[in-house]
């Protein structure tokens, strides 16, 4: 039995994987604190907003970046990787270092936006990149090589981050990821080679006709697009539910009455009604079923998946005490300890002042939302401080002069620095990329052997089990420990079947739309973060706020995760034969234009 050999690699791979590290180094060190940045008190630097907004930013932008690849991965197709590449970068550099300066909600969402533009122009070049410089010797082992650099960046953008933001402030967090993105100019520009391009010489025209022809038509687009608007719209607060619901059935009463009304006009095929009517005359249609289904099924994977991101950052700092994660690293390295745990006292003294003297006149004992904000503030600065603690040196503080009042807040930051410090959230979620670091190669090479569907399967309810896991992490002596190993557990997961899921598209799509089909991958994502946002903020709101249930809502995003194995499973029982049936087909379309080709050159 001989074995096929596995093809190198080409000088274009290592390039984009360089590319992609510094990449994930910027957008990670941003994102994984975004959560607590949004909510962080203004007084320190942050936004000072809620659960809302918080699900809004993170819910919306993230979509429209990944929704911009479906535009960009088939303009890249037409124009070339590299102007492509070079366009994202202009776009992301500036925006991270103003980013920073935003300081209210509009602001920072437009600012945020064009960040989401240059990203979403760059994941689908990036990845093109991967499919078109590997083959099916290599491509498992190349998108596991890739998912590790993406996890590399992963793994130091959160780690870095935190200390930046703990010694020199929030606004250099997002000046550092200025910096990384500006490094991705010189491989970009000097070491950059284009892959083949098949489709280098398509018009305009003939790239948007063949967008319509994977996804659906314009016609379905007018319905699925303000259906979406409406939700965001919805769960701002911009329009109430009853607008909402009206609005929602005029819009499906009248595609309706449009598509029977346009059947006349509809007696061809599908293909000719597409190039000979006009668009409103013509039908709604859906592109390529079994790819369009597989990407919903895929939505329910990444909703899931994004609330390591979303929630879990919030929910940590709320409800986990990972004092325990503290200890521990102190007895490892003493150093580490400091590094990582590091508490700003000159911030923390200067906080516990302004709200000692802001409730000064209120019992906070007896004022529970005085005390709430207390707690919060001091959550924000990884600081988990009882509640008689704080009641005792408020009630303390007011009793003193001016002058020993001073004395007295640096005596209480330094004790209260050493006996309640936190591990920040950022730290924990590292753990997650540097297992991925360690261990995605050796997985990869070991998950090569079994299909893509299965696996997927497998990685998703591995992931939807870590998030049951977190829910008993609240309000345990060791829940540091818990959410750690539930990381641990969700690391698994993802390497599992994050990786699948693109090599699974990279599998079939044809040779000249690789960055259009690698585009439309990244709809599954964008839709996964709108509504991981707006599900989050909501179940967050309600089960962890109002009913300090926060185990229901990790059980909720469990069971979405367990459906959608479900949903894998179906998919692969019942739409397997129709992907392969495409695979044949591209396979003998290359055939035909490679005959063609050779009877030209004779």
């Amino acid at each position: 039995m001989s074995l096929t050999k596995r093809s190198p690699f080409q000088q274009a791979f290592y390039v984009a994987n360089t590319m992609e590290i510094f990449d994930r180094l910027a957008w990670y060190g941003m994102y994984t604190l975004l959560a607590s940045y949004i909510m962080t008190p203004t007084t320190q630097g942050g936004l000072g907003l809620g659960n809302t907004e918080r699900g809004l930013i993170m819910g919306v932008v993230p979509f429209f970046l990944y929704l911009f690849p479906v535009v960009s991965g088939a303009l890249a197709d037409r124009f070339g990787y590299r102007k492509m590449f070079l366009l994202s970068f202009t776009l992301m550099a500036p925006s991270y270092y103003f980013l920073g300066y935003a300081k209210d909600l509009g602001s920072f969402m437009s600012i945020f936006m064009l960040i989401a533009l240059g990203a979403g122009i760059f994941k689908p070049v990036v990845t093109a990149t991967i499919s078109r410089t590997t083959d099916d010797t290599n491509r498992g082992l190349g998108f596991g090589i890739f998912y590790m650099m993406v996890n590399i960046g992963g793994f130091l953008g959160p780690l870095l981050a935190p200390i930046i933001q703990k010694n020199y402030g929030w606004q250099w967090v997002f000046i550092f990821a200025c910096i990384w993105i500006s490094v991705n100019f010189i491989p970009a520009l000097f070491f950059y080679k284009e892959p083949e391009r098949h489709g280098k010489n398509k018009t305009l025209t003939q790239v948007f006709h063949e967008m319509q022809q994977v996804l659906g038509n314009f016609r379905l687009a007018l319905l699925v697009v303000p259906l979406l608007v409406l939700l965001v719209a919805f769960y701002a607060g911009f329009i109430g539910a009853q607008n909402t619901l009206v609005s929602v059935a005029v819009l499906v009463i009248s595609s309706i009455f449009w598509d029977l009304s346009v059947t006349k006009y509809s007696t061809k095929t599908a293909q000719e009604t597409a190039s000979s009517l006009p668009w409103y005359l013509d039908k709604m249609r859906i592109g390529n079923k079994p790819f369009m289904i597989y990407l919903l099924i895929l939505t329910g994977f990444w909703t899931v998946y994004m609330q390591i991101f979303v929630t879990l950052p919030v929910y940590i700092r709320d409800f986990v005490d990972s004092s325990d994660l503290v200890s521990l690293l102190h007895s490892i390295s003493p150093w580490l300890h400091d590094v990582l745990t590091s508490v700003n006292i000159e911030t923390l003294s200067a906080e516990i002042s302004r709200l000692a003297e802001h409730y000064s006149n209120v019992d906070i004992g007896q004022t529970p939302a005085a005390l709430k904000e207390v707690i919060r503030t001091m959550s924000a600065l990884d600081l988990r401080i009882p509640e008689q603690d704080i009641i005792h040196n408020f009630a303390q503080f007011n009793q003193l002069s001016e002058a020993n009042a001073q004395v007295f807040t640096k005596d209480i930051a330094q004790q209260w620095s050493s006996q309640y410090r936190q591990m920040n959230p950022a730290t924990i979620l590292s753990i997650d990329f540097l297992m991925i670091i360690i261990f995605q190669i050796s997985i990869s090479h070991f998950i090569d052997k079994f299909k893509a569907l299965p696996a997927l399967i497998v990685g998703t309810a591995i992931l939807s089990l870590s998030m049951l896991m977190q829910g008993f992490a609240h309000g345990i002596i060791f829940g540091g420990l818990l959410v750690s190993c539930a990381v641990v557990v969700f690391a698994v997961g993802e390497m599992v079947s994050a990786p699948k899921s693109q090599e699974y598209v990279a599998s079939f799509a044809p040779k000249d739309k690789a960055a259009m089909f690698m585009g439309y991958y990244f709809v599954s994502m964008a839709l996964g973060n709108l509504f991981a946002g707006l599900l989050s903020g909501w179940l967050y709101d309600y089960f962890a706020t109002q009913l300090a249930r926060p185990e229901i809502m990790w059980a909720i995003i469990a069971c979405l995760g367990f459906a959608t194995c479900i949903g894998f499973y179906l998919f692969n029982k019942h739409f397997i034969g129709d992907i392969k049936k495409q695979q044949l087909a591209q396979q003998d379309q290359l055939a035909s234009q490679s005959a063609e080709a050779s009877r030209s050159i004779a």
